[in-house]
């Protein structure tokens, strides 16, 4: 009876496991990395923006990674928007009709999908002359989304069989600089998710600490005295 529950207990894991599929990479990123954030806006306007909107979040936010007003309009602003705008990007209505599905808004997609699948994903995009864009995705089988950023990385081959990757054309960068780019990128997309959860966790020790330090000694000096005529 017992090697049933457990074996019950189980199920869930086995189930997430197999709907995976591909085995996830750990997403190194880092909220308290100012640089890599900045990198990472840098790159999401450059290369995703145009598809993709974070219309929940303004221009005017990016001063929390430690960019002025001034720097926002110079680096990251390019078709007439104004800093205390919102993020969304030009995608026309004929979207749907070109990928077959509306590019979504990515403002909580690290919060949804994990960083460790973000990370994976931009990463394991393949050249393959069966679907419409002439791309693939060993994290996203069939996924309608091209590679944007394919020149950074260059053209890749992919063994589904072996679950090997080889590469087929040179890009911009070496693949550690794109490791480091996508990681930047991630970086920049789980903070949009979440602007404040470095302050909330840093917050967090604090609360621990006081309930640790303070009302712990209370509660046992209350606990003695409530039973110290108890024999």
């Amino acid at each position: 009876m017992r090697k049933i529950f457990f074996c019950l207990l189980l199920l869930p894991l086995v189930a997430i496991g197999a709907e995976a599929g591909y085995r996830l990479d750990s997403s190194p990123h880092d909220a308290r990395d100012l640089a890599s954030l900045q990198s990472g806006a840098r790159t999401y306007v450059n290369y995703c923006l145009g598809c993709h909107s974070v219309q929940y979040v303004r221009y005017k936010s990016l001063t929390e990674l430690g960019l002025t007003e001034a720097q926002i309009r110079e680096h990251l602003l390019f078709t007439g928007e104004k800093v205390g705008d919102m993020m969304k990007g030009p995608m026309p209505a004929q979207a749907k009709q070109w990928f077959g599905v509306v590019p979504p808004d990515l403002s909580v997609v690290a919060r949804s999908r994990g960083a460790d699948w973000l990370y994976t994903y931009l990463r394991t995009f393949y050249r393959d002359p069966k679907t419409v864009t002439g791309w693939n995705n060993a994290a996203f089988p069939n996924v309608a989304m091209p590679h944007a950023l394919w020149q950074l990385q260059g053209e890749m081959g992919y063994d589904a069989e072996k679950k090997a990757f080889s590469e087929k054309s040179k890009g911009a960068q070496s693949r550690t600089e794109y490791d480091a780019t996508v990681r930047d990128l991630v970086n920049f997309l789980a903070w949009i998710g979440e602007p404040a959860a470095a302050e909330r966790r840093s917050l967090g020790i604090v609360v621990l600490l006081v309930l640790a330090l303070v009302f712990f000694p209370l509660t046992y000096w209350l606990k003695k005295e409530y039973w110290k005529d108890v024999k």
